[in-house]
């Protein structure tokens, strides 16, 4: 084994962690920062380590959506392998996606939380669950969500150590779960916050530097949150409606006003299928089912969506093709209308709404999107007067499911633009 020195391996603000680590002093490890932290890099290199001090211990990564494995965590141990000179004692394998400590069968494996059978199988040749990794743990739906996984990974070990990582880059709104939920003083809990300023230029680059010095000049607010990591929600939110809760199957089967949106997704873009029931009279928006994915096509698409095919589904009409296909196999589908200033107009109608309701658990994607769509300033901190282009396909979706709801009726005024 080649030898390497700590300090060539993590940044100095992890080496107070790496302490707490070897002295088994926590259970939860929060790991909070803006891009370049190295706060990936160190947790796959304690997990690396852990498994071989301990040769009962096997450990499980997961993310929210399976096809996200493979380049993100997957690839970090297999850098993180190799830089530490212990690759050649790893089978890396993708197909099942695991890795496996050759001297003992100690396994490192991956799991995506968006088939939550195949999280509650895991094949282990020996010993026990010692580590969860939890990246990106923004993009689950919350605590409930992890707390089911946990139970199903941890289920019938007794009392044995146990240590989880949650590492993600702060949403932009305070009102985000996950920054909730990291200000909760917990036994057991350590919250760790880090930044690319902590770390050694030379690890960095200077092309990575320079990116983030640009972005510090022309934009401040996106620099302090994509780079520092910082909660910069400022009364900016879009929507101040939203409210998350649980929608009961009870509560579903009293719904009789069902609306239903597609956003196609493209290359780094998710498809986006909302069901929701609007309630014209309370003025209030359920949503309560999703369908979303990265590189989802339209017959993988169809699949999962033939169950909600019992009300006609309003698309994006800029995917003139998709929507005949899917109309070929039986889909009830057709274009939304759209026209000059029908973004905005929709945006309004759904700012106007007295709530807007979304199940967290079983709308993951619209939970996120909805809470996180927010104004953007320019350089000068000047608001810009238009919504965003971006982050948004849940938006888009619902507003294309409630098009032909908005141009009938709304509470009070609402500029409607010409050719909705």
């Amino acid at each position: 084994m080649v030898k390497v020195k700590l300090s060539e391996l993590i940044a100095p603000s992890f080496y107070e962690l790496h302490r707490e680590l070897k002295a088994e002093l926590y259970d939860e490890y929060w790991l909070k920062g803006g891009r370049g932290s190295t706060k990936s890099t160190f947790t796959s290199i304690e997990i690396l380590l852990g498994i071989i001090k301990d040769p009962a211990a096997n450990a499980v990564v997961s993310r929210r959506y399976q096809n996200e494995l493979r380049d993100t965590v997957f690839g970090q141990f297999e850098w993180s392998a190799a830089k530490m000179g212990i690759a050649h004692l790893f089978k890396f394998q993708v197909s099942p996606m695991q890795i496996i400590y050759l001297p003992t069968g100690q396994k490192i494996v991956f799991k995506a939380a968006d088939n939550p059978r195949k999280l509650k199988s895991v094949n282990l040749g020996r010993g026990y669950i010692k580590y969860a990794w939890f990246e990106e743990v923004d993009q689950f739906t919350g605590m409930e969500e992890i707390r089911n996984i946990l139970q199903s990974l941890f289920r019938g070990e007794g009392n044995r150590k146990r240590v989880v990582f949650f590492s993600y880059n702060p949403p932009k709104s305070g009102r985000a779960w996950v920054n909730q939920e990291a200000k909760i003083a917990k036994p057991g809990r350590r919250v760790h916050y880090s930044t690319y300023l902590d770390v050694p230029r030379e690890w960095l680059g200077e092309r990575f530097l320079a990116d983030a010095e640009h972005l510090k000049k022309v934009n401040e607010m996106a620099y302090r949150h994509e780079y520092l990591g910082e909660e910069v929600g400022t009364g900016l939110e879009v929507f101040t409606n939203i409210e998350l809760r649980t929608i009961s199957d009870e509560e579903i089967a009293t719904f009789d006003r069902i609306r239903q949106g597609l956003d196609f997704g493209y290359a780094v873009d998710p498809l986006a299928f909302e069901r929701m029931h609007y309630d014209r009279t309370r003025r209030r928006l359920y949503i309560f089912t999703e369908i979303s994915g990265l590189n989802l096509f339209n017959r993988q698409f169809w699949e999962k969506a033939q169950r909600y095919n019992d009300v006609m589904t309003i698309a994006d009409s800029a995917e003139p093709k998709s929507i005949a296909e899917l109309k070929s196999w039986g889909m009830k589908i057709k274009g939304a209308k759209k026209g000059p200033g029908s973004v905005e107009f929709g945006i309004k109608f759904l700012q106007d709404l007295e709530a807007i309701i979304i199940d967290p658990e079983r709308c993951p994607l619209a939970a996120r999107e909805f809470i996180n769509y927010s104004l953007e300033t320019d350089r000068n901190g000047i608001v810009k007067s238009q919504f965003p282009d971006k982050d948004n396909h849940s938006i888009d979706s619902v507003r294309y499911g409630l098009s032909e709801d908005m141009v009938q009726t709304t509470r009070r005024p609402i500029d409607k633009p010409l050719g909705w």
